[in-house]
């Protein structure tokens, strides 16, 4: 029987779920009437959330002005939306890091998801979009379903990567996955997204990534993450040159639908790495 995106989402419940206090709090936001001193107990109750809540909304990535020293305080400083972005990156990396798995390295797999974050950040605020920190997460989560692959159907993931590999380069590795079984790890992200009741936002980012025509309704963030993908290799790489790295390409439509250009990479990839050790410290606190 082939193995299908519905096997795979069926199987998540059984591997990882998002803590309880996400879900709860989420509800929460999304009420009239949230007490925001209400929303500070819930989130007081989980001590390691907490510490990577307050970690996260401090660093240098988030620039806020005045230092968040309780959660309380960054109710009212980061406010709802921006609070919940952070809740649930931090919520997200508490769930995944646990789960081992042999084909990829996950110290490597999340410094790859930290940098496409902190660009995807910064190349929205460069295009003046709005909580480009909404960004951040969407690149810290955008691989994920290559993480659910690697778990769930280890020998498939293997020969995908073997086939990107002989074809010339790991930037291929959906295209193999989509020749293999039909469908990719960007799709299994967009379905994990949705399974979880993200926001839509982040489900067509992540389902959308390496084919920014298919993106519907957020065509320019999906084109952000686009970017943020290969730049992110750079960052890792301590270069600016795509050229002389595996680094995925950029789609040509992404330059046009954000009005960037490669006058961009230089500076993206320096903030990334400016920022990177302060982030992935609150994030793995």
């Amino acid at each position: 029987m082939p193995v299908t995106i519905d096997n795979i989402v069926n199987d998540i419940d059984q591997l990882v779920s998002l803590p309880n206090l996400w879900v709860r709090i989420n509800e929460m936001i999304g009420e009239d009437n949230c007490s925001v001193n209400a929303l500070g107990q819930v989130i007081s109750q989980d001590p390691g959330l907490t510490a990577r809540l307050l970690s996260t909304a401090n660093s240098a990535a988030f620039g806020l002005r005045t230092k968040v020293d309780s959660v309380a305080k960054a109710v009212n400083v980061v406010g709802l939306k921006r609070l919940r972005n952070l809740v649930l990156a931090t919520a997200a990396v508490e769930a995944f890091e646990g789960i081992p798995n042999q084909l990829v390295t996950m110290e490597n797999f999340w410094q790859h998801s930290i940098y496409c974050g902190l660009i995807a950040k910064f190349l929205g605020d460069e295009v003046n979009l709005p909580h480009s920190d909404s960004l951040f997460v969407a690149g810290l989560l955008h691989d994920l379903g290559q993480l659910l692959m690697c778990k769930l159907i280890p020998e498939l993931e293997r020969d995908a990567m073997m086939r990107a590999v002989e074809a010339g380069g790991e930037e291929d590795l959906h295209k193999a996955e989509q020749q293999l079984m039909g469908f990719d790890h960007a799709m299994v992200g967009g379905e994990l997204a949705v399974h979880w009741h993200l926001p839509d936002m982040l489900a067509e980012t992540m389902r959308c990534h390496h084919d920014v025509a298919q993106a519907q309704h957020f065509p320019k963030e999906t084109a952000i993450v686009n970017i943020a993908n290969s730049l992110a290799v750079l960052a890792e790489l301590n270069t600016t040159e795509i050229a002389a790295t595996d680094a995925p390409p950029i789609d040509a439509k992404a330059w046009e639908i954000t009005g960037l250009d490669g006058a961009i990479i230089e500076p993206a990839v320096a903030c990334a790495r400016e920022q990177f050790n302060e982030m992935q410290a609150a994030l793995f606190s």
